[in-house]
C-alpha cells in the first residue's frame, strides 16, 4: 500500500484537529437494505449545523452511528480527531447528546438528578455544575422536583446534563419538539449561548425548517441515506460575491430598465409598469453601482427589497418536494 508522505500526513492530522466532527463515507446496511450510503460531512468548532431530510432519509440512523448506539457497516466517524470505530471511549468522551427525550427521576429535584449524573462521571466540579445551570437558565428551578417541570424545563435540564462533562460536540434530536412558541424561542437562545460562550459545536436534527434557518450556520440535507446538499444559512457564511435578486420600486420604470440593461453586471428579469417595479439579478458587490446610476439619472427610488428563497423552498427543491421527517 502506498503511504501518504509525512508532510501530507501531518497536514491532514492538523486539519482533523480543527474539525470537531468528521463523517467519512459512513454507510449502514440492514438486511441487505442501505439505510445510509457513503455519508460525508464535517462540523467546525462553535458551529451550529442542522441535519435535515425527508421521512426515512436516515437522520436518526446517522445520529445513532455517531454516538455508537449502532455499528457502522462502512466508513468512520471522527470526533475531535478520535475514531468512533477504533477509539470509542475517547471519541464519545467529547460528545453530549439528547436523542429523543431526556429521562430523569421525576421524584428528585433537578439538582439531585444532575448530582446523580456527576456521581457516574469523573472530574466534574461543583463550579461546573453551577456554570451549566446558569447557562440554561435553571437557577430558580433546581430545587423543584422534575415532575413539576414543564417540557421546556426538562429539555433545558437535559442539555445541562449533556454539558456537565464539557463536551466538544452537542447532538440534539428534535430539541424543540412539543414546545410552545415561547419555549422554542428560549431553546433557540440557549443553543446560541452554548455555541458562543462555551465554543461547543451543535448538531441539530429537526423537522422545523424555520427554526433551523434562524439558528444554524449550515444545513446538511440527506435523502435516501445519501448527502444531497451542504449549504450555508448564516449571513456571516455567505459569499460577498454571490448574486442577489432585487425588486426596486421607482418613479420611471422604462428609464430604470434601460439603466439596468446598460450595466454589464446586472440582468433585468422583469418590469411591471402597474406596480412601478423592476426586477434585477446582479452580484451583491454591484448593488451600490446600480443605486448610484439610478440616483445620477434622477430616478426616484422608493423601495429596494431582496427576494430570497426560504430554507423550506430550497429544501423542497433539493429533495423533489418530499416531506420533512
Amino acid at each position: 500500500m502506498k503511504q501518504m508522505p509525512t508532510e501530507a500526513r501531518t497536514s491532514a492530522e492538523q486539519g482533523n484537529r480543527n474539525l470537531v466532527l468528521q463523517m467519512n463515507k459512513v454507510s449502514k446496511v440492514i438486511k441487505g437494505k442501505t439505510i445510509v450510503d457513503g455519508l460525508t460531512f464535517d462540523i467546525r468548532p462553535g458551529e451550529i449545523v442542522g441535519l435535515l431530510g425527508p421521512n426515512g432519509a436516515g437522520k436518526t440512523t446517522t445520529i445513532r452511528m455517531m454516538t455508537g448506539l449502532i455499528r457502522m457497516s462502512a466508513g468512520d466517524v471522527l470526533i475531535n480527531g478520535h475514531s468512533v470505530r477504533s477509539d470509542f471511549l475517547q471519541a464519545i468522551s467529547y460528545v453530549g447528546a439528547i436523542i429523543e427525550n431526556p429521562e430523569f427521576y421525576p421524584h428528585l429535584s433537578g439538582l439531585d438528578n444532575l448530582k446523580q449524573y456527576i456521581r457516574m462521571t469523573d472530574n466534574i466540579s461543583a463550579s461546573r455544575l453551577d456554570e451549566v445551570v446558569q447557562l440554561v437558565g435553571l437557577q430558580d428551578a433546581m430545587n423543584k422536583k422534575v415532575k413539576a417541570y414543564s417540557l421546556g424545563m426538562r429539555q433545558r435540564l437535559g442539555i445541562a446534563q449533556a454539558l456537565l462533562h464539557s463536551p466538544k460536540l452537542l447532538i440534539l434530536d428534535e430539541p424543540t419538539n412539543g414546545l410552545d412558541p415561547a419555549g422554542i424561542r428560549e431553546m433557540r437562545e440557549y443553543m446560541r449561548r452554548i455555541a458562543e460562550v462555551e465554543g461547543i459545536s451543535i448538531l441539530i436534527s429537526s423537522h422545523m425548517l424555520a427554526e433551523i434557518e434562524q439558528i444554524c450556520h449550515r444545513a446538511v440535507v440527506i435523502q435516501n441515506g445519501k448527502l444531497v446538499k451542504v449549504t450555508s444559512i448564516s449571513a456571516a457564511d455567505e459569499s460577498a460575491t454571490g448574486e442577489v435578486e432585487l425588486s426596486i420600486r421607482v418613479d420611471d420604470v422604462k428609464q430604470a430598465s434601460g439603466i439596468v440593461q446598460s450595466m454589464q453586471a446586472a440582468k433585468l428579469t422583469g418590469a411591471e409598469e402597474a406596480r412601478s417595479e423592476i426586477y434585477v439579478t446582479l452580484p451583491d458587490l454591484a448593488v451600490p453601482e446600480l443605486v448610484a446610476a439610478l440616483s445620477e439619472a434622477r430616478i426616484g427610488v422608493y423601495r429596494i427589497a431582496e427576494h430570497k428563497q426560504s430554507l423550506e423552498d430550497e429544501f423542497l427543491k433539493w429533495t423533489g418536494g418530499n416531506q420533512i421527517a
